[in-house]
């Protein structure tokens, strides 16, 4: 077969531009491309986030998360600094609000110092020190934590792969894969392509692309949407920093937070309701095809036998903005419904398991250098949800370093 390019990388997300970033890093005379479906990068759930830099604190010690998150939030600050991207590192507050939180607000603070994070525990009179119209009876407050632009990080990724020799077509939607001894062969909506490794870091389609390619990955990505308010302008110093809820360990998301971003709007969310579509914004997209797949998958049924009751108080919390206005209360009682005003939604690509488990770590497959039966020119990103972004200087490398063993294996 006569190659297009080396790798071609499936997905003009953060992940897909920090991992091309990170193999023109590795070998520069390598030929590399970057596809992505819409028309410019950084659409989805890059472009649709609250732009924190995690600093790692409540993922399971030793996992992917911890590991990427704690070295990822350190890395990403110096890229950002050293790119001119706007980031500030505000530490954040995890607040209790109920006595049966407190023992979940001490097992954090335990996992966090696991983690090598420094945790400062704080009483009421600690938490008014760093956010006076918030009220709690305990919490923790994190310095690593910051804010970012992660979609001018995303921009600068690109600029920096496009000038190491990446190619980047975006508007270049994949249809087809053709996965042979020789090479992977690409039909896109502009034409075929050639390569020696395909990378797939689609992020909403990522399982779609695995199976597209011949792999069954087990698992089926299930988008929930979360939905954002933000503080007036006028009431925006009603919140200095990053405050967050006690998060419940049953469920991977994080509750309604609030958020000062870099720009000095104040994101108060968000909520996690299913989406309708895998890029369904609202309420009024739907997909008929997204939808079938998700209800025809055993593990989406699974799943709401599980955490029905969860998700009847966040759908209540949608479709009620006083309900919303209550939650947001137990943070931050001076808040009003008037003060909040509804802004961008995004949707969360959360792989879910046949048997209706939540995957909880970022998930690869495909190619594995110690695993010599893996299939081969293939390699997948098949979980990849907050932490994500600041994490993804060292998850590129890690796509990179798996997509040039591929290589190695065919040479």
């Amino acid at each position: 077969m006569t190659y297009d390019f080396d790798v071609l990388v499936v997905g003009g997300g953060i992940v897909g531009l920090g991992t091309a970033y990170a193999l023109t890093a590795a070998r520069p005379e390598l030929r590399i491309a970057v596809l992505e479906k819409e028309p410019g990068f950084a659409a989805h759930q890059t472009g649709r986030n609250s732009g924190v830099i995690h600093s790692g604190l409540y993922y399971r010690p030793g996992s992917y998360k911890a590991r990427f998150a704690v070295a990822g939030a350190a890395e990403m600050v110096a890229f950002c600094r050293e790119h001119g991207v706007p980031h500030e590192v505000t530490g954040k507050l995890v607040v209790a609000t109920r006595a049966d939180e407190l023992p979940r607000l001490a097992a954090l603070a335990e996992r966090g110092r696991a983690n090598g994070i420094p945790v400062t525990e704080l009483d009421r009179a600690g938490i008014a020190r760093h956010e006076p119209e918030v009220t709690g009876l305990a919490g923790l407050h994190v310095a690593t934590t910051g804010i970012c632009d992660f979609p001018a990080v995303a921009t600068a990724y690109a600029r920096l792969a496009r000038e190491a020799g990446a190619v980047l077509r975006p508007g270049c939607e994949l249809r087809a894969v053709d996965r042979r001894a020789d090479g992977v062969t690409v039909q896109t909506s502009t034409g075929e392509l050639r390569c020696r490794v395909l990378v797939n870091c689609a992020g909403l389609h990522s399982d779609r692309i695995a199976r597209l390619a011949g792999d069954d990955p087990g698992l089926r990505i299930v988008p929930f949407r979360g939905e954002y308010y933000e503080l007036v302008k006028e009431r925006r110093e009603l919140v200095r920093g990053l405050v967050y809820p006690v998060p419940d360990p049953a469920f991977p998301f994080l509750g309604v937070h609030l958020t000062r971003g870099v720009h000095g709007d104040v994101h108060v969310g968000p909520n996690a309701v299913p989406a309708l579509a895998r890029e369904g914004y609202d309420w009024r997209t739907v997909r008929p095809r997204d939808l079938a797949g998700t209800l025809a998958f055993p593990g989406t049924w699974r799943i709401l036998r599980r955490h029905w009751r969860y998700e009847v108080g966040e759908l209540h919390r949608s479709l009620s903005k006083r309900a919303f206005t209550t939650a947001v209360q137990r943070l931050l009682p001076a808040v009003t419904a008037d003060d909040l005003v509804p802004t961008t939604a995004g949707v969360r690509a959360q792989a879910v398991a046949r048997d209706g488990s939540l995957l909880d770590d970022f998930a690869f497959a495909g190619f594995d250098p110690a695993d010599p039966r893996s299939p081969r020119r293939l390699v997948h990103v098949l979980n990849a949800p907050s932490p994500a972004a600041t994490a993804s200087l060292p998850i590129g490398r890690e796509v990179a370093r798996r997509a040039l063993a591929a290589l190695e294996a065919e040479e």
